[in-house]
């Protein structure tokens, strides 16, 4: 190569830049992501707990989702819990026959069906048919970007589609909480009763010796809570989809399985401190 083509421009092209200060790249912290997603979560259940307090209150999409969430799970509720009484009544019916405690059992098993199995009966029915169809609904409404076309139109679609849904969750838990209460304490005495030989007289008294008000009110209070929760998530993979109609059902499943690992985590950190805050009747 002649000296004038090394000063031409053509030549200056030609020629391989100089080595400059290599890029750094960043390693990524494990765990990071999901730190975000759980941030994103609580930054959603705050802004969702703002908005209810706001005006205008979306009563008809309340009342038309409540009733579809109330619709779709009142039946597979009341089925389920006939079972789950009837297997808590004949587990702790057959403990207390070798402890020599029969005349505890129908105490025990109404207890255990109030404070534990229906707040989790609820919510999980919530969770696997209400909140997939929210999730669901939510999800092919960003794909469509009608929640972008509601923000430019000055809509805010956390009021206007998230809280109406995350009401109806927990008033539906709350009421459906104690039909399943009554339909699980009703299995459970039938089937004592019937298979175990057990009193009415000692089911009902042992009842009334160790049951007390607060533990209707710790289960009312973990359904409306679970019913939160299991909105909320709903609604967050709803708005969060990823890769079009694949990830709106990716999302559904996630949101599911999401809620039932907290719904477990939140029950057990609710009943140690009931037990801690609430001394048992007689103690």
């Amino acid at each position: 190569m002649s000296l004038d083509e090394r000063q031409s421009p053509e030549g200056a092209a030609d020629r391989e830049p100089e080595a400059g200060p290599q890029e750094s790249h960043v390693t990524p912290v494990p765990g990071l992501g999901a730190l975000r997603q759980t941030g994103r979560l609580f930054a959603l259940a705050l802004e969702v707990a703002r908005a209810i307090f706001r005006r205008p209150f979306q009563f008809r999409e309340f009342v038309e989702q409540f009733w579809f969430i109330a619709s779709v799970t009142i039946l597979p509720a009341a089925l389920v819990s006939i079972p789950f009484g009837a297997v808590i009544a004949l587990q702790v019916g057959s403990l207390t026959e070798q402890l020599g405690a029969q005349s505890f059992t129908g105490g025990a098993s109404v207890l255990a069906v109030i404070q534990q199995a229906s707040p989790l009966i609820v919510a999980l029915l919530i969770s696997g048919a209400g909140g997939s169809a929210i999730c669901a609904d939510l999800g092919s409404r960003t794909i469509r970007e009608e929640l972008d076309a509601m923000e430019v139109m000055g809509v805010s679609p956390v009021q206007r589609l998230v809280v109406p849904r995350v009401l109806a969750t927990m008033s539906v838990a709350l009421l459906l909480n104690g039909m399943v209460s009554v339909v699980g304490t009703l299995g459970g005495y039938f089937f004592n009763i019937v298979l175990q030989g057990g009193t009415p007289g000692a089911y009902l008294s042992s009842f009334s010796a160790l049951a007390q008000l607060p533990d209707l009110y710790v289960s009312e209070l973990k359904a409306l809570v679970f019913g939160f929760i299991a909105g909320i998530v709903a609604a967050y993979r709803g708005l969060n989809p990823r890769g079009g109609p694949k990830g709106v059902g990716d999302a559904v499943n996630q949101s599911v399985v999401i809620t039932f690992m907290l719904l477990f985590f939140v029950n057990m950190v609710l009943t140690g401190i009931y037990l801690q805050i609430v001394p048992p009747k007689g103690g």
